[in-house]
């Protein structure tokens, strides 16, 4: 079996998954990170939002450095598989080792951004590492709004460069991010009652891949949401068609992998709806025979209630559902095979009379932030959809005279006898709030390499973590003089 090196990290990692720490319920980890930094006799501090600062000073004949901020998020976003039986605020996360990748049973893992934590963690309680005065930062709330970075009032840090340890790809030191807002669409749609001689059934689609709404969207993985809605308006262009309930998709920040919906139509029609749905599942299949080997699209047995959503809104909010954009929108002019700009259907919910749509955009331009903002809600106002767009959260501009950035460069061409690359990220990263803030700081977002984040093929490719911990002790000893 391959060795969890370097120890202390790993060691860390699996203190941390010990703790549950879904987003906006960060109390427990908190109080742990809090009680780590007293326990090392070290500055440690929380603010409002619930960011937590533990300061560590020079090793001696370090202390004329510059100080260095490193940066994780204390949260994960909490994502099983449904027939796994979990419970984010109390159980720990089981991990176990499948060749070269760290896993976890059925759950997400949590190394998003649980390794950043742990390198962190490593940092505070070494002995034997040579570094100028270091903050370590744990930020609350990021996957969901990061309103821990948005929180954080100016002054909390004070540090002059800032890594950031949130990043997915070893050998990759990022730069700049987009910036992203999310769009929520209401649908009220008064109950009517069902047509006589109608039978219900469960439509479902799973087992895809899902994955990150930012960095995987350009990777051609299926949208779940988009299958459901499309079968749903292809089967009303043949049969009247009446929605129940639907219940689709995850959070705003990732690619949705199951959506079910119940419909209903006559029962005349139920044995064509069975064939229809095979021929759906077929197609569907072969469309995305690389990246959903595992997809499946059936139907079983539903009760057929008394009413069920008004025909003509509800049909009107599936072509809303099935127009809305989903995907890369724009590819960057300046970076090649960059996306610029992008939109994902994340989360489809009825809730009384009302069914409930959430999108999230991003971009790194911010006009065209805006308009795919104006193009989703176009698209749910044309169905009769009352929309809504948050404020978001700013893009990360790089800085072309970074002193950090070349403080890495030259620290992994040393190391590892070979160039990183320089590069900008499809995701949001707190960097960017950091930068409104902080205008001083000079920031870089680096980490091991990682797949499937946002879902439970989340895994970690152990041997980067080794590199990257190297990469790291190698910057903080070499970073300069105030």
């Amino acid at each position: 079996m391959i060795k969890l090196s370097p120890k202390a990290v790993f060691d860390c990692f699996a203190m941390i998954n010990a703790v549950p720490r879904p987003s906006k319920r960060e109390e427990k980890i908190q109080a742990f990170l809090v009680q780590f930094g007293k326990d090392l006799g070290l500055e440690t501090k929380m603010d409002d939002a619930g960011n937590v600062l533990i300061k560590k000073p020079a090793t001696p004949g370090y202390e004329h450095c510059k100080t260095v901020i490193l940066q994780s998020h204390q949260d994960m976003v909490c994502e099983k598989n449904k027939d796994v039986e979990f419970d984010f605020d109390n159980d720990p996360i089981q991990t176990y080792v499948d060749g070269e990748w760290l896993k976890a049973k059925g759950t997400t893992l949590g190394a998003d951004d649980g390794i950043g934590m742990a390198m962190q963690m490593a940092v505070l309680q070494a002995t034997d590492l040579k570094h100028g005065p270091i903050e370590c930062v744990f930020t609350s709330d990021e996957e969901t709004g990061l309103t821990g970075a948005m929180g954080m009032k100016a002054g909390f840090m004070s540090g002059d460069y800032l890594i950031n340890l949130d990043s997915e790809d070893e050998g990759q030191i990022f730069v700049s991010c987009a910036g992203g807002v999310r769009t929520e669409a209401t649908f009220t749609i008064e109950e009517e009652a069902m047509p006589e001689n109608f039978c219900a059934v469960k439509l479902y689609v799973k087992g895809l891949t899902g994955g990150h709404s930012g960095d995987d969207i350009n990777k051609k993985r299926a949208n779940a949401n988009k299958l459901l809605v499309r079968f749903i308006d292809n089967m009303m262009t043949k049969t009247d068609v009446r929605i129940i309930d639907i219940q689709a998709g995850g959070l705003h920040n990732a690619i949705p992998r199951e959506a079910t919906a119940i419909i209903a139509v006559s029962s005349s029609f139920k044995e064509q709806l069975k064939d229809e749905l095979k021929v759906f599942e077929h197609n569907a299949k072969e469309e995305f025979s690389t990246t959903e080997p595992d997809m499946l699209i059936g139907m079983e047995e539903a009760v057929c209630p008394e009413k069920c959503l008004a025909e003509i809104p509800a049909r009107q909010m599936v072509k809303s559902l099935v127009v809305v954009h989903n995907g890369v929108f724009a590819m960057s002019q300046d970076l090649e095979n960059f996306v610029e700009t992008s939109s994902n259907l994340a989360n489809i919910r009825r809730q009384g009379n009302q069914v409930i749509v959430t999108t999230s955009q991003r971009s790194s331009v911010a006009s065209n932030l805006d308009n795919m903002a104006s193009i989703v809600r176009a698209a749910f106002e044309l169905g009769g959809g009352q929309c809504v767009t948050n404020e978001g959260y700013p893009g990360w501009k790089m800085n072309p005279n970074s002193e950090i950035l070349k403080v890495a460069v030259d620290s992994y061409k040393r190391i590892f006898s070979k160039e990183p690359l320089i590069l900008a990220i499809h995701a949001g990263l707190e960097c960017g709030l950091f930068s409104e803030k902080y205008p001083h700081l000079d920031m870089i977002s680096i980490g091991p390499t990682m797949r499937g984040v946002h879902s439970p093929d989340e895994r970690l490719l152990i041997p980067t973590v080794q590199l990257v911990w190297d990469h790291l002790v190698d910057i903080l000893q070499n970073i300069p003089a105030r």
